[in-house]
């Protein structure tokens, strides 16, 4: 059975790789995939599969002619927010899929925010057409239920991704602090400055060795190169491709203040104390499910002395995820291998 597994992928980010990963993991041995990526010549190369240019489409359209499924993998491909183009790029290729026969399965999906009428139209449409529909929050659940559309609810699949040793990390002075952060409106230059200055303050308190982090480097490395010159402690800015070293790195470290949503996800699925900053619904919902500490963006205290206030106190008393939570967000999360399992073996 070949399967064409469309995301964001082969663009650089972090934690698509990841639900890649997680997905390539989770595909019965029977089925060969095909991934529509933003660099096949790499995603060959890093998971030794086939890969076809995502926006190719006579590729696209020649893969999907060979295929005998279709698979939105993993994420928040049907939103409005980031782009109004994105819910028709990634529902055209799901309506042309359907037209041309093929199993079609929604696959790990966050939905939303769907601010557009046509979107919203869009998205019901082809989620009503596919084969099988799994989502990774209670949110994209109630709406897909609203629609009459039935779903499968389980945590994330990067929950359950395998993790591999980063060289070198060991070597690193421990203990250890992981750092994400990414670019946004909201976090405006007073606040980056007023989170630097805090950083800096925590790292004198505490001595720890910062790691930093940048998931989307093409987004969040500049970020991460603005603030290490100015720590006064051991530091190090980690660019890793490979999610498995990803989710390797924060078996590694103590503590992640972290604003991407995979980071978190990574950090407590590693029974590291968490911290987060949340920019999207996303990241507010994961807060709100694990009961982790952190802020909005615009709640971010405009004293430093206040921001490492609250970092200390994680730092010092936070608690991790206790092992039989992380085991049974793990244990659910591999709903998404069964559903695969359902309809592809």
């Amino acid at each position: 059975m070949r399967a064409v597994l469309c995301g964001y992928y082969g663009m650089g980010n972090g934690g698509d790789e990841a639900l890649l990963g997680a997905l390539l993991q989770m595909l019965p041995p029977t089925v060969t995939p095909l991934v529509l990526s933003g660099n096949p010549p790499w995603t060959e190369s890093r998971y030794e599969v086939e890969a076809c240019d995502r926006k190719a489409l006579p590729q696209v359209i020649r893969a999907l002619r060979r295929a005998d499924v279709f698979i939105w993998g993993g994420g928040s491909l049907m939103q409005d927010a980031t782009s109004w183009l994105n819910p028709w790029y990634y529902g055209g290729l799901m309506a042309l899929a359907q037209s041309l026969g093929l199993k079609t399965i929604a696959w790990a999906q966050g939905i939303g925010p769907l601010h557009r009428t046509p979107t919203r139209w869009l998205a019901r449409q082809t989620f009503a057409r596919c084969s099988a529909v799994s989502v990774r929050d209670g949110a994209s659940a109630q709406l897909l239920s609203d629609w009459g559309i039935p779903v499968t609810l389980a945590p994330d699949p990067v929950w359950a991704l395998h993790r591999e040793v980063v060289p070198g990390l060991w070597d690193l002075p421990a203990p250890r602090v992981a750092v994400i952060l990414r670019p946004h409106a909201q976090l405006t230059e007073a606040r980056l400055e007023a989170l630097t200055r805090a950083l800096i303050d925590f790292q004198t308190a505490t001595q720890v060795c910062i790691l930093l982090v940048p998931f989307y480097p093409v987004q969040d490395l500049a970020i991460a190169q603005a603030i290490q010159p100015r720590l006064p402690g051991p530091s190090e800015i980690l660019q890793l491709t490979h999610p498995q070293q990803l989710m390797g790195v924060f078996h590694g470290v103590e503590m992640a203040i972290a604003m991407r949503l995979h980071g978190l996800i990574m950090a407590a699925a590693a029974e590291c104390r968490c911290f987060a900053l949340s920019y999207d619904p996303k990241v507010s919902r994961l807060m709100e499910e694990l009961n982790l500490a952190g802020w909005t963006l615009d709640e971010i205290p405009d004293s430093p002395a206040k921001i490492t206030h609250a970092w200390l106190e994680v730092y010092a008393n936070g608690d991790a995820l206790l092992p039989e939570q992380r085991s049974s967000l793990v244990d659910r999360a591999l709903l998404h291998k069964e559903l695969l399992w359902e309809c592809l073996s």
